[in-house]
């Protein structure tokens, strides 16, 4: 279905589109009679032309439908150049996989998000198959309470590593069971993380600004859920397999 502004927007052009259609007629009509224009007998004209010829509504729609995408997609492309520092090098997210690779694979992700928990190993299985491959770490916690607490506690945990939070970041994407405070403190303890000084880091208040920022760029990005990638320059929303994956790493690197 679309969406509301999708609605508004579409509603906008068929309403432009009519009022060009009006306007051509009115100039017509004056050409021949320079009388002031009889607007019932216009709206008449313009009924009957579009019922007896609807698909240029369509043909207007789809056109206006590929204006707004166009732009859009230019829109996220000057975002992604201008912010290309905030995205790949920010010095508050974690790099994994090859730290001097030459395609940066930017996630974004949800702790508690299903289809975040299904690709992770799918990602991993990137990573490993292609070995230059550098993948940067966004926190995104839009589930609620809890995702923001896991969030806070995986942001924390680096105070105690880069690789203890890979681990703990492997151990939650992993979980079976669902996240409380409770479980994610068990889970930090599992992976070598000293649970008291987690609780005292997730405090911090810079965690706050990290996770700000975070939402911020994916706002920036038009993201609309997790996950979400940012392979190159190619903006990808949602899971999909190792092979189409890796298909956009092979196209960012000829890029490059």
């Amino acid at each position: 279905m679309a969406s509301f502004r999708n609605h508004a927007a579409i509603m906008a052009g068929v309403a432009a589109m009519t009022f060009s259609l009006g306007c051509g007629l009115a100039i017509a009509a004056e050409g021949k009679n320079a009388a002031k224009p009889d607007t019932k007998a216009f709206e008449k004209i313009i009924r009957d032309y579009l019922l007896k010829n609807p698909e240029i509504i369509s043909e207007a729609l789809q056109a206006h439908q590929r204006n707004l995408a166009a732009k859009e997609e230019q829109a996220v492309l000057q975002t992604i150049q201008a912010r290309g520092k905030d995205l790949r090098h920010d010095p508050d997210s974690v790099v994994g996989g090859n730290p001097s690779g030459d395609v940066t694979i930017v996630e974004f992700f949800d702790y508690r998000c299903g289809v975040c928990k299904r690709v992770h190993p799918i990602v991993n299985q990137l990573v490993k198959r292609d070995g230059k491959i550098r993948r940067i770490y966004k926190e995104w916690p839009i589930l609620g309470a809890p995702s923001v607490f896991a969030a806070r506690a995986a942001i924390a945990s680096r105070k105690q590593g880069d690789d203890k939070y890979l681990e703990f970041h492997h151990s939650m994407m992993s979980a079976k069971q669902s996240l409380t405070p409770d479980i994610i403190m068990k889970l930090a303890t599992s992976t070598g993380l000293d649970p008291a000084r987690l609780k005292s880091d997730m405090r911090a208040p810079e965690i706050d600004k990290i996770i700000q920022r975070n939402y911020e760029l994916a706002q920036s990005l038009k993201l609309n859920g997790t996950p979400s990638f940012l392979i190159g320059d190619t903006l990808l929303k949602g899971a999909r397999d190792a092979d189409t994956m890796l298909n956009l790493v092979r196209e960012a690197r000829k890029e490059s």
